[in-house]
């Protein structure tokens, strides 16, 4: 009896968890950049004092709000051919790449706010770069074996498709998702071609 009732509060302090970071998730969704504790505890329906009972501190709550965002990027990669030809391989890079700066947006633009302050964010966009730099040398192996500079035609790519270069064409000039990846397609043709 005693093992159906831990093992009942633990599935009830899961899904407790997992409402508190669904709120997170949707204030950022939302443009709320910075929200507060007691913003978080309201919008999944919870005490402040619950929220804390289950997140020790808000770096625990940004650390399991970070694993939400991988999940969510882990389903939206796709495998890309390195064997077909640069323009499809650039192509469909690209796309996925859109699919993937777009939804993580959210997250990233609060990021770049709690950085100083959170080790759970800085390790986040760590893990982002270097997501997207294996994508790189994965989906583009060939030219890379080619280049004169690897890393250097490495670090040039990683910067065309990064989530800065995405943001400063798609939230400060104000351009369509799919203007900004057709400049990414025209970075990496340039890069590679």
């Amino acid at each position: 009896m005693e093992y159906r009732q831990t093992d009942g509060r633990m599935q009830r302090s899961e899904r407790t968890r997992a409402l508190i970071v669904q709120a997170h998730v949707d204030l950022l969704r939302e443009g709320v950049l910075k929200p507060t504790a007691a913003l978080i505890a309201e919008r999944a329906g919870v005490s402040r004092r619950t929220l804390w009972s289950n997140f020790r501190d808000m770096e625990s709550l940004l650390g399991s709000t970070v694993d939400h965002w991988f999940r969510l990027d882990d389903e939206l990669r796709e495998e890309i051919d390195p064997s077909a030809a640069l323009d499809e391989r650039i192509a469909n890079f690209c796309a996925e790449r859109e699919r993937r700066l777009v939804n993580i947006a959210p997250a990233a633009r609060a990021a770049v706010l709690g950085e100083p302050d959170y080790v759970a964010l800085r390790a986040s966009r760590e893990g982002h770069i270097r997501r997207v730099r294996t994508d790189l040398e994965t989906t583009f192996a060939t030219e890379l074996e080619q280049a004169p500079d690897p890393e250097v035609l490495l670090d040039a790519m990683t910067v065309a498709v990064s989530w800065n270069a995405w943001s400063l064409m798609y939230d400060d000039h104000g351009y369509p998702a799919d203007r900004c990846r057709r400049l990414m397609e025209h970075a990496l043709h340039a890069l590679l071609g």
